[in-house]
């Protein structure tokens, strides 16, 4: 896929995706949150960029450890997400925390003006994610701090089928390189051509819980990435996909719904 058409297909996607989100996922990335998080070392002075903020599930995490000095730009691709981010804003009466749609290849950020990037489960949506690791070394301070969070390896994200069984029913890949990043050493061996310094590595296993079939339905098609191919099927090829779906996902149904297994990467490092 050329890199506009899939930044076109990620902007528009989330846009569709904005309205089911947090609901969706909200629970079922919070291990990934709260790992990112303490990596963070954040000061209440920091001028913190958080990318591929969505919502700003992260972004309002971090606002209550920085004082009146301290200030968050959280930018994102889609300006659903960005709507909803700015009217959080303004409903908390936040005063040191901007919403932006910005390109996370192209940031439109003073050169070392950061003291801290973050971007939690976005990275592995971008067509380039070494150019956006060039462009946060070129943001941040010396000796400023990245924390990014990726799924993690295929294999060990139940949920993975939800590509191909989209990607089947429309005429290019909707996340062609999605698991990349997360195999073996890649996240590393990113980081270090970037220039980074310091690298740390984590993974951990999680089990994302969903109570229905109808919840896991919706947050795989409706509040992620497939959203937009989704909203253009008819009725027979949304119930093909669901069935395929939920058949794909079936060793994982318990008593109490459904328990699919992930993993994410957390990656740290630090500028020269």
């Amino acid at each position: 896929m050329k890199p506009e058409l899939q930044r076109r297909v990620q902007r528009y996607g989330w846009d569709k995706a904005a309205a089911y989100y947090e609901h969706s996922w909200q629970k079922q990335l919070q291990p990934a949150h709260d790992l990112l998080l303490s990596k963070t070392n954040i000061q209440p002075s920091d001028h913190i960029l958080d990318i591929a903020a969505g919502t700003g599930l992260l972004t309002f995490r971090m606002h209550e450890q920085i004082g009146p000095q301290g200030k968050i730009i959280a930018t994102d691709i889609s300006d659903e997400m960005v709507k909803i981010g700015s009217e959080t804003v303004i409903a908390k009466h936040l005063k040191n925390v901007t919403f932006e749609r910005m390109d996370a290849e192209n940031l439109n950020i003073s050169s070392e003006s950061i003291d801290l990037v973050t971007c939690a489960l976005g990275l592995m949506y971008l067509p380039d994610p070494d150019k956006c690791l060039s462009e946060i070394y070129k943001v941040l301070k010396p000796s400023g701090r990245v924390v990014v969070a990726i799924w993690g390896s295929r294999k060990n994200c139940g949920w993975a089928e939800i590509f191909p069984i989209v990607d089947a029913r429309v005429s290019s890949d909707v996340c062609p390189m999605f698991f990349n990043l997360g195999e073996s050493n890649v996240l590393q061996y990113t980081f270090e051509k970037a220039g980074f310094n310091a690298i740390e590595i984590a993974k951990i296993e999680t089990l994302l819980h969903y109570s229905t079939a109808d919840e896991a339905c919706k947050a795989a098609f409706l509040g992620g990435p497939v959203a937009l191919a989704y909203s253009r099927f008819d009725e027979t090829t949304k119930t093909a996909a669901k069935k395929e779906y939920l058949d794909s996902i079936a060793s994982y149904k318990t008593q109490k719904g459904y328990e699919i297994l992930g993993e994410f990467v957390i990656g740290s490092a630090i500028k020269n």
